[in-house]
């Protein structure tokens, strides 16, 4: 777990928020972003694939894409934070 100082702008499937903190659970996993929604003031954990960078000119990103919902994602594409033994393992 990383604090981030200062804490990034980031476009989420909920809106314009703030990363303040940044989780790496290894090599075999995305990395996780403690978001802080400007708005709604919610604090939501988003994975990598559904985060962008702000709008930033200076750095010559005036267009950013907006991140996919995780909802949009068929289920078949979807890449779990645990594995897939793990996720599926029926209880008896």
């Amino acid at each position: 777990m990383i604090q981030l100082n200062p804490p990034i702008p980031m476009n989420t499937p909920k809106g314009e928020g703030f990363a303040h903190l940044m989780l790496d659970y290894g090599p075999e996993s995305d990395l996780y972003w403690v978001v802080m929604i400007t708005d709604t003031g919610e604090i939501w954990t988003y994975a990598n694939r559904y985060v962008r960078g702000s709008k930033n000119i200076t750095l010559g990103r005036t267009h950013p894409t907006q991140p996919m919902s995780p909802a949009s994602i068929p289920p078949g594409e979807r890449v779990p934070m645990r594995p897939r033994a793990v996720e599926n393992l029926e209880i008896v």
